[in-house]
């Protein structure tokens, strides 16, 4: 199996977005995300490096897992001005070639909505980290109406293929739940503020514990 899951189009594309939502307040949402974290760090799906600049000097060392070849090697960039050591793999989050119980926190940030096989993906979140371990996870998810949840699901007829992958429709949060983790804390939202219905708004950002 590659490690690579080429989307060239969209990894031209994302990180101007991804600086359009930070000057949103998508940073800020990183910061939350990645406060007080300590100790060795996997980021997986690590796209372009957006974390980077945001982990605190309490990180030992970050992995960071990208599937995507062009965004990887723009992590490879952003990790060489990064304020503490990354390391950037090729990988993808099913298939982790990583030891067991070797990190203490694990971060996602917008990915369990585009890997192909999000239990199998969040099975080896857990088996990585060690017992007390935090996932920390900042996603889009499944609104909590039901006018909502039926949009996503119809955008989600088309949605994938213009966004390497992304769902809307996914209820990452109750995933988490039922994986092995127990939810420690988290903050649903809508982002970014628009008059306008837009499918990938609800957002969740929390912490889970590995028992």
């Amino acid at each position: 199996m590659t490690d690579d899951r080429r989307h060239p189009i969209f990894a031209r594309i994302y990180p101007r977005l991804d600086a359009a939502s930070a000057r949103a307040g998508g940073g800020a949402h990183r910061d939350e995300l990645l406060a007080g974290v300590r100790g060795r760090v996997l980021e997986v799906g690590a796209g372009h490096g957006a974390n980077f600049a945001h982990y605190g000097e309490g990180v030992t060392e970050v992995v960071a897992i990208e599937p995507e070849p062009r965004l990887r090697a723009r992590a490879v960039a952003s990790a060489a001005s990064a304020p503490v050591p990354v390391a950037v793999r090729a990988g993808v989050a099913e298939h982790l070639d990583l030891e067991d119980a070797s990190f203490d926190v694990a971060v996602v940030s917008l990915v369990l909505c585009s890997v192909r096989h999000p239990a199998e993906a969040l099975a080896e979140l857990r088996r990585v980290l060690r017992p007390g371990g935090e996932l920390r996870y900042y996603e889009h998810v499944r609104g909590e109406t039901p006018g909502m949840v039926r949009f996503q699901k119809y955008t989600d007829v088309f949605w994938p293929y213009l966004a390497a992958g992304c769902h809307v429709s996914r209820p990452t949060g109750a995933w988490i739940a039922r994986s092995g983790f127990t939810v420690r804390h988290e903050r649903r939202f809508e982002f970014p503020d628009s008059r306008f219905p837009n499918p990938a708004a609800p957002h969740v950002i929390g912490v889970a514990v590995r028992e």
